[in-house]
């Protein structure tokens, strides 16, 4: 059976619908950066999340092309992730979504390298004849965060969010938003397939002592 990082950690992809803080381990991804409206069809985010995909399964299904990865299992691709901010702000504005800076990523297994990535983005190009070069091998340090389950419109995230600000005080953590740690959302539902009452998104925000 293929691994499934949402069934073997479930408290970084399955959280509940209440607020609770998580140490997040470093991590390796497939990442393409952007800025803008994220919902413009046929848009800039639109495109970077197809360039997402045709690399990690040209990954996952590289044993069937002769490239050996050292260490290589099978496994399910991990579900989309976004590092979302906006340029001098803490936090983002929902009504300004021209404004978005994002990371669109998603999550690599431990043996996968940086070479590894390189090969994947070669053979992606050579065989869709596209270019993939935009996809990048990326570590990511989150730490410790706040974190939740949103159900709904991502136009309604901000009612989640400041839950999960208030929980976050009482607990003893203050928001820690910065150039380097950012806004986090991973996606469980396919927008394209959900109605947007029962979209799934985890919603990540950094913390730090008080």
């Amino acid at each position: 059976m293929a691994f499934d990082f949402k069934k073997e950690f479930k408290e970084l992809y399955a959280p509940g619908s209440k607020p609770a803080i998580v140490d997040v381990p470093p991590m390796n991804f497939i990442a393409v950066r952007g800025q803008g409206d994220p919902n413009i069809p046929g848009g800039e985010y639109e495109t970077a999340v197809g360039l997402l995909y045709a690399v990690a399964y040209t990954l996952k299904m590289s044993p069937k092309s002769g490239y050996r990865i050292e260490g290589f299992f099978d496994y399910v691709v991990p579900p989309l992730e976004g590092f979302w901010w906006m340029e001098g702000m803490k936090g983002v504005d929902y009504s300004r979504k021209d404004l978005f800076r994002w990371i669109s990523a998603l999550r690599l297994p431990d043996f996968v390298r940086e070479e590894d990535v390189a090969w994947a983005v070669q053979e992606a190009t050579r065989k869709k004849k596209k270019d993939f070069s935009r996809v990048e091998f990326m570590t990511y340090v989150e730490g410790l965060c706040v974190q939740c389950l949103h159900v709904g419109p991502y136009e309604d995230e901000p009612v989640t969010v400041e839950l999960m600000h208030q929980y976050a005080s009482s607990q003893g953590y203050m928001i820690d938003l910065s150039d380097a740690r950012h806004h986090h959302e991973i996606y469980l539902s396919d927008p394209r397939k959900t109605a947007p009452a029962r979209l799934k998104t985890i919603i990540r925000h950094p913390v730090k002592e008080k």
